[in-house]
């Protein structure tokens, strides 16, 4: 890649990566950089969006049970 291009893939994932910062998307540079290359290859935005939102919902820990107070 010639510098000219390679300086405006750093300019564009950094100005992408403030955009995901602004909307709190909680997307690290890596990650938004991964997505970006899976849409340029034709992947839908959507779908990557949905598997996101999944991939987090199955990280997330499960929610302590429930404390229910003794009977008097």
């Amino acid at each position: 890649m010639d510098p000219e291009a390679a300086r405006t893939a750093r300019d564009s994932l950094e100005l992408a990566f403030h955009m995901s910062n602004i909307l709190e998307t909680g997307l690290d540079r890596h990650t938004l950089s991964i997505l970006i290359a899976l849409c340029e290859i034709g992947l839908n935005p959507e779908s990557l969006a949905a598997m996101v939102k999944e991939l987090r919902r199955e990280s997330r820990p499960p929610p302590p049970p429930e404390t229910v107070a003794p009977l008097p």
